[in-house]
């Protein structure tokens, strides 16, 4: 199995607060930090560290060219991530004394695909391989159904999650993926059971996994139900988090591993994330995440 992230890159600016900005209010910054990130890149490259066979497509600046160097170096193919016109997509983000964090994001260069380009990446691929989705890039509807055409397994993870996502032909896909938010979105609020039971009821034949960042994981396949709780840690840094999670789970399905055993690899993962600061440059390896939980 190999994996197609079409998906954004962005440059992180990172911030060290006492407590997240409110408004109108003017704090000091403890550290600054500049980090690769952007789901995209995140997700390809946990699913590398995570011994996958992955690539990553989108689009960057001309000043975003370290992030294709960097993901490189951890394993990722970037052959088909390309330098637009348009600068790369940043996000700037607080952190506080908890670990918690604060973002705002600049799309820029990963709402520039087109359909002709994507076409052209999705065509070197195989029936039985996997499309990997974000919702930071555009066209991510026509992304979906094109995945569909050519034979491949659909992952979304529709964040962030707009009113749009519920216009998008969910019903494609194989592997959903959303935390308490983006379900609340989907199917309205409830208790993480009462959310995942509406998931599976509305796409029935999908997988879907709910993370609950400290509270755990759930998740639902047409023929089992799983829960795996949070890895106990010291919290630094959040950022990353989810997307470490889903590369790890992703690739604990791809070699065939059963659902709970998928969120403890996945679990652990993300434990070891959230314990440093960064969102690309905290991905563990799977040889950390051995040494901590085997997924036996």
């Amino acid at each position: 199995m190999r994996v197609v992230c079409i998906g954004s890159l962005n440059i992180d600016h990172v911030y060290r607060v006492d407590h997240l900005v409110r408004p109108g209010e003017t704090i000091a910054s403890s550290e600054y930090q500049v980090f690769a990130g952007g789901k995209g890149a995140n997700q390809a490259a946990a699913l590398a560290r995570a011994g996958a066979v992955v690539s990553l497509a989108g689009h960057i600046g001309a000043e975003g060219a370290w992030l294709v160097d960097r993901l490189r170096r951890l394993g990722v193919d970037t052959q088909w991530t390309r330098v637009v016109d348009v600068p790369t997509g940043h996000a700037i983000i607080q952190v506080d004394a908890e670990g918690q964090n604060s973002i705002v994001l600049y799309a820029g260069a990963n709402r520039t695909l087109t359909g002709e380009w994507a076409e052209g990446v999705l065509a070197r691929f195989a029936p039985g391989d996997v499309l990997l989705l974000q919702n930071e890039v555009n066209g991510v509807p026509e992304l979906i159904a094109a995945g569909r055409r050519h034979g491949l397994q659909v992952c979304l993870n529709p964040a962030p999650c707009g009113p749009e996502v519920n216009a998008y032909p969910l019903d494609q896909v194989d592997l959903l993926v959303v935390n308490e938010t983006e379900a609340a979105s989907l199917v309205g609020p409830g208790a993480a059971e009462d959310q995942l039971a509406r998931l599976g009821a509305r796409y029935p034949a999908a997988t879907t996994v709910l993370t609950l960042g400290p509270n755990g994981a759930w998740a639902r396949s047409p023929s089992a139900t799983a829960y795996e709780p949070a890895a106990r840690v010291r919290v630094v840094d959040t950022t990353g988090a989810g997307d470490t999670f889903l590369g790890f789970f992703l690739a604990a399905r791809g070699d065939g591993l059963s659902l709970d055993r998928c969120l403890r690899r996945a679990s652990v993962a993300a434990g070891l994330c959230v314990s440093r600061v960064g969102a690309t440059d905290s991905v563990p390896t799977s040889g950390e995440v051995d040494a901590l939980g085997s997924p036996d």
